[in-house]
């Protein structure tokens, strides 16, 4: 018994409905070659031609029938130039009976068919028939009422007990939308129907062969001699009106308590619709002629019902734009209101029905109606993001698409989501609810496997009592207008998102346009002021010369003022780095020796008092250095920095390597700098040692002066290295040939930084653009990334939520330094003053790292 356990419905989809062999009485068939010579005949051709079956199998049929019959078959004949068409006569005579016969003729296998069945003579005018149901049709006001009144003309025209229009959904089960019945018999109307009532190669033949009719189940069928001809094949009656009944089927039927049944197809937009489901409790035939009129009123309630379904999509449609205009216009006048999810979802939901809308926007959400918790929803958007970008994107089960849905699937089991960027990261999405209705359907569609009269297989069910059925963890799916209504929308929320993003950009572009415009209009000011200074001392010196050596020491004092200044205002007047400073006075007064200027130390900013402080005191420094220190011959001098353990910021200068060293004789105003202007203006304190081997100054500058970038927790990763100076040669092993990825908006830096990574062993991805970037996240494995902040219009801290989200470190680079606006979220996060260079990087990596 094992074998059939796993017997269900589906068997019925693998039944040869179309080669069973046999015909319903009291109809005949005959099939002949192209030549006219009989091929195969029904087993009661004798009623109708006076000979048994063997008698005729191999003779020409006009033996048999009239001339002036053949002369018509053949007429027809040339008609059937499509392989699914059938041809009919009405009221032919054939044979010995007189009886007249109604006659249907196709092509089958290479043979021409002919089936007969009793008809009635004359005929009456089906054009003037359908013509007045189609009249009465078109009055009905809705579909609803279109539905009832193309079941009330079927049944009037053919009689039956009950007839149902039969609706399918898009799952293949079925519902009765309307009805006609004869009073007394009860109601099917609502009642849902599994799409396994129904196999698929009977839908197949539905959509073939348009007019299905059974005259009596309990009627045993004709067979058709020869069953197998000399090729081993069936004959094919797919196109047959005479075809036997499948055994599973009678037995449905008669457990519906139905004797004979007729169905006729509606095709809408070329796919199966539904069914005009006609049910009698006793035998029924109506005449063929009946049969083809009905059929005809039937391709016309599709063309009918075709034609109101559009409409109503156009007119839904056109509702839909209208709203998408408003959404457009409202946000034209208030651009705040995309910030109020409430208005949002209203809106949205009045143009596609949903239960709630969750928003999405660079990592910031908003939520308005019946939606998933917060968490759920960052699941859903990240498996959104692995779909294909740019596309509306429906389920009616969220569940499919991320795992533990059931958990809040009676606030959203179906989602439509819109994406509201060039690339899949924001999202506008609608939530339906669970659909917890209860379907009606005609019996249980679970039913087990009962051991029937046609063997081990599936007994169609006996009980057709209502069964009720909760839907579980679905939404009523989106339909096909709905989500071309989406796309509408889509477009619509595209064009106000990237509007809004030009208008924002446009304004910081002017607000930093006006920012750099006050700095550069300051710093030239202040400039020009030290420029008058600088030439008012040397145009006044006379032609001592010890004057001159006077004017030329103050010039240099008043110009490293202004490379300070320089170096301030080009951050805004905010912290900049002592290697700067420490670099541009080697650059401006030891030029020849400045390789021998070795700096090592943290990535430190002061703030403007102290850099102006410190750039006097390294300017003296370095002078003397030049004059009389180790700079003056072949000697080096280390500067280091550290922070102690109250943040304060220690910097050791000391001179090796040159001539002997002896304390100055008489303490001028270059020596008061050096050993007063850190204590007096800064409040730290100094020394200097004029040892004989080589000066070592000492500077301690408090903590309240002195910045750097903050901290970055990194999961998992530590890079060793050497401290690299600005002296030292590069290593190329630093980053062992990891992946880097670089954003960065700029092409000259982005060059620049990309020469750096490389000469510390790196393999770069660089991206200009947030989309750019996800891109190569979405390729690419990526161990560590650097952020330029700002990007053009747009900024890098969408790339760094999801940097985050996949446990990547990364560091922020930006000319504003710690002074950079950063998001809450990201306010740990390290920042790199640019520009870069081998020692921020490396220092930073380092920090970030380890």
């Amino acid at each position: 018994m094992a074998e059939f356990e796993k017997v269900d419905l589906t068997n019925c989809d693998r039944e040869p409905i179309h080669l069973l062999g046999a015909i319903q009485t009291p109809g005949f068939l005959i099939a002949v070659s192209t030549d006219w010579i009989i091929a195969r005949v029904s087993k009661n051709i004798r009623d109708l031609l006076g000979h048994d079956p063997e008698e005729l199998i191999g003779t020409p049929l006009p033996d048999y029938v009239p001339a002036a019959l053949l002369h018509d078959l053949r007429n027809k004949i040339s008609y059937l130039s499509d392989p699914d068409m059938v041809e009919r006569l009405f009221g032919c005579q054939i044979g010995i009976s007189g009886q007249p016969y109604d006659v249907a003729m196709h092509f089958s296998g290479g043979q021409i068919v002919i089936e007969a069945e009793p008809g009635m003579p004359g005929g009456g005018d089906s054009t003037n028939a359908v013509r007045a149901m189609m009249s009465r049709l078109d009055r009905a006001k809705d579909l609803k009422t279109f539905y009832k009144e193309g079941a009330r003309q079927v049944r009037t025209l053919l009689g039956y007990d009950r007839v149902m229009v039969y609706k399918f959904a898009s799952n293949g089960a079925g519902e009765v939308v309307a009805e006609a019945t004869k009073p007394g018999i009860g109601s099917f109307l609502g009642l849902h129907y599994p799409a396994s009532d129904i196999p698929r190669q009977a839908r197949a033949l539905y959509k073939r062969n348009l007019v299905r009719v059974i005259r009596d189940v309990n009627q045993e069928p004709v067979g058709i001699v020869p069953e197998i001809d000399a090729t081993g094949q069936r004959l094919d009656l797919s196109l047959s009106i005479l075809r036997s009944v499948s055994p599973i089927h009678i037995e449905y039927l008669k457990n519906m308590g139905v004797e004979a049944s007729l169905s006729i197809s509606i095709i809408v937009d070329d796919e199966l619709w539904g069914l005009f489901a006609c049910h009698n409790y006793a035998p029924r035939a109506p005449t063929f002629e009946r049969r083809s009129v009905c059929e005809l009123f039937a391709e016309m309630f599709s063309m009918r019902l075709e034609s109101r379904e559009r409409r109503l999509i156009t007119d839904y449609e056109r509702r839909a734009r209208d709203i998408s205009d408003q959404l457009l216009g409202a946000v034209a006048s208030d651009e705040t209101l995309l910030n109020d999810p409430d208005w949002l979802g209203d809106i949205l939901t009045s143009a596609i029905p949903a239960d709630g809308v969750g928003i999405w926007i660079n990592g910031n959400y908003a939520f308005s109606g019946s939606t998933p918790p917060t968490e759920d929803f960052r699941r859903i958007i990240r498996a959104l993001n692995g779909l294909a970008a740019g596309r509306v994107y429906t389920t009616d089960h969220i569940g499919s698409l991320i795992e533990r849905a059931r958990g809040f699937a009676k606030e959203a089991a179906g989602l439509l989501a819109i994406p509201i960027s060039r690339s899949p990261r924001d999202y506008v999405v609608l939530f339906r609810s669970e659909l917890k209705q209860s379907v009606r359907w005609a019996g249980d569609p679970h039913k087990p496997v009962e051991y029937g009269p046609n063997g081990p297989r599936l007994t169609p069910r006996e009980s057709f009592a209502e069964w009720q059925e909760e839907v579980d963890g679905h939404a009523e799916p989106f339909a096909p207008s709905e989500i071309r209504v989406a796309e509408t929308l889509r477009a619509t929320l595209i064009e106000v998102v990237l509007r809004l993003a030009d208008e924002a950009a446009a304004e910081r572009r002017q607000s930093t346009a006006r920012q750099e415009m006050l700095i550069a209009e300051l710093n030239h000011r202040v400039r020009n002021i030290l420029g008058v200074i600088r030439g008012l001392i040397r145009q006044s010196q006379p032609d001592n010369e010890e004057v001159r050596d006077f004017v030329k020491l103050v010039d240099g004092r008043i110009h490293a003022l202004a490379r300070a200044h320089n170096q301030i205002t080009d951050d805004h007047w905010g912290p900049a780095p002592l290697e700067a400073l420490i670099e541009a006075e080697a650059a401006a007064f030891a030029a020849t020796r400045q390789s021998a200027i070795i700096s090592n130390g943290s990535p430190v900013l002061l703030n403007p008092q102290a850099y102006s402080t410190m750039a006097l005191v390294i300017h003296e420094l370095v002078t003397n250095s030049t004059k009389y220190g180790s700079l003056s011959g072949e000697g080096e001098v280390h500067i280091n920095w550290s922070r102690d353990h109250k943040g304060d910021l220690v910097l050791i200068w000391h001179e090796v390597g040159g001539p002997p060293v002896s304390p100055p004789r008489r303490k001028g105003f270059g020596t008061t700098i050096v050993n007063r202007s850190v204590p007096y203006d800064l409040g730290g304190h100094a020394t200097i040692d004029y040892a004989s081997d080589g000066v070592r100054a000492e500077f301690c500058i408090p903590a309240r002066h002195v910045s750097e970038p903050k901290s970055y927790d990194a999961p998992n990763i530590r890079i060793s290295r050497k401290p690299v100076s600005s002296q030292q040669p590069v290593d190329p092993d630093l980053l062992g040939r990891k992946t880097v990825l670089l954003v960065e908006d700029s092409l000259i830096i982005a060059l620049d930084a990309e020469d750096i990574l490389d000469r510390f062993g790196a393999a770069v991805a660089t991206a200009s653009t947030p989309e750019a970037a996800h891109d190569i996240l979405d390729k690419e494995r990526v161990d560590f990334a650097i952020l330029d902040i700002n990007l053009g219009d747009q900024t890098s801290f969408g790339i760094a939520d999801r940097l985050n989200e996949l446990g990547i470190p990364f560091f922020f680079a930006s000319g504003y330094g710690e002074q950079a606006n950063l998001p809450m979220e990201h306010r740990s996060a390290t920042v790199v003053q640019k520009p870069y260079t081998t020692h921020n990087i490396a220092k930073t990596i380092d920090d970030l790292f380890g």
